[in-house]
């Protein structure tokens, strides 16, 4: 792996979660490979989960971790041409190129805006990076896409799973906010490549890419999708095709133990109770997100792993 930006990096999905595991017994297994290497964190947006255990990850592997929150630093610019006399002080091909000086491998992390579908889904951030640094880039959640994120709900699924071919169900919930679509994209582009039965609940207008969903099986109706099910994995994001926008907070659509019956509960967090699922759910044994959360630190050692095997 030379990288790690998209799902599509990992030559073998399986092969990768059954490493994961492995990892996750022995954690500092590898503590020498990654002596004397760097990996340097980058937040455009603000991070828990991501930010601690990407760098427990890293510091399993013996690497050193410097973490930079560039939305309280400067703005930085990413467009060629450009008179810079206003808010931007920094181009992104002469901080690529200093950042990649000081660190062997580079992590990113910024959201969309919501408001350019074109330009969000151009993911101008991580593929600059990747462009003008020249050095391994590991996606921390772009734009469209939260690949870790992803690896480590795959690594849960194969650990909780008592079925060879589970039923998992990805189902949109009510949120305040309008939120991105990333962590539900690379959701369903992992469950494509795994051996589930997969479908989408959603109500009408909250489709997603069709270059993401493909022949993914949708259903408006929640109750029915949810039937029978053994992992429902529940994330709000915002409209693709009237972008970023809210066109529903139906509480109809918050995940009750009803409708969850005896399936597992996955959500990524954070997770707003009483409004994406109730407390009821939360605090079952039903629910599974404290595991998805510490297994995220398995899906970025795999990855840093395979990326320091690489160097």
């Amino acid at each position: 792996m030379k990288k790690y930006t998209d799902i599509n990096d990992i030559t073998n999905i399986s092969q990768t979660i059954n490493e994961a595991i492995q990892i996750k017994k022995t954690p500092f297994k590898y503590k020498g490979l990654g002596a004397n290497k760097t990996l340097v964190m980058l937040f455009f947006n603000a991070s828990l989960r991501t930010r601690l255990s990407t760098e427990k990850a890293a510091k399993n592997l013996g690497m050193d971790v410097m973490c930079l929150q560039i939305n309280n630093s400067w703005n930085l610019e990413f467009e060629d041409g450009t008179i810079m006399n206003l808010t931007t002080s920094e181009h992104i091909k002469e901080a690529a190129k200093v950042i990649a000086q000081y660190a062997d491998i580079i992590a990113v992390r910024a959201f969309p805006t919501l408001k350019n579908k074109d330009q969000d889904y151009a993911e101008t951030i991580i593929t600059s990076f990747t462009k003008y640094s020249e050095i391994p880039v590991v996606n921390l959640e772009s734009a469209t896409a939260h690949p870790l994120q992803a690896l480590a709900d795959a690594i849960t699924i194969n650990e909780f799973a008592k079925d060879k071919k589970p039923k998992v169900v990805l189902s949109w919930a009510p949120h305040p906010k309008a939120l991105p679509q990333s962590v539900a994209n690379s959701f369903v582009n992992m469950m494509q490549q795994l051996p589930v039965d997969f479908s989408i609940t959603h109500p009408e207008g909250y489709e997603l890419h069709s270059d993401i969903t493909k022949n993914t099986a949708v259903n408006y109706n929640q109750e029915e999708a949810l039937k029978d099910a053994d992992f429902v994995y529940v994330k709000n994001w915002s409209a693709y095709g009237d972008y970023g926008k809210i066109l529903t907070q139906d509480d109809n659509w918050m995940i009750t133990q009803q409708k969850l019956n005896n399936a597992k509960f996955m959500h990524c967090l954070p997770v707003r109770r009483n409004v994406v699922v109730e407390d009821a759910v939360l605090d079952s044994e039903n629910s599974i997100v404290i595991d998805q959360a510490n297994n995220r630190t398995y899906a970025a050692q795999v990855v840093l792993k395979n990326i320091l095997e690489n160097l």
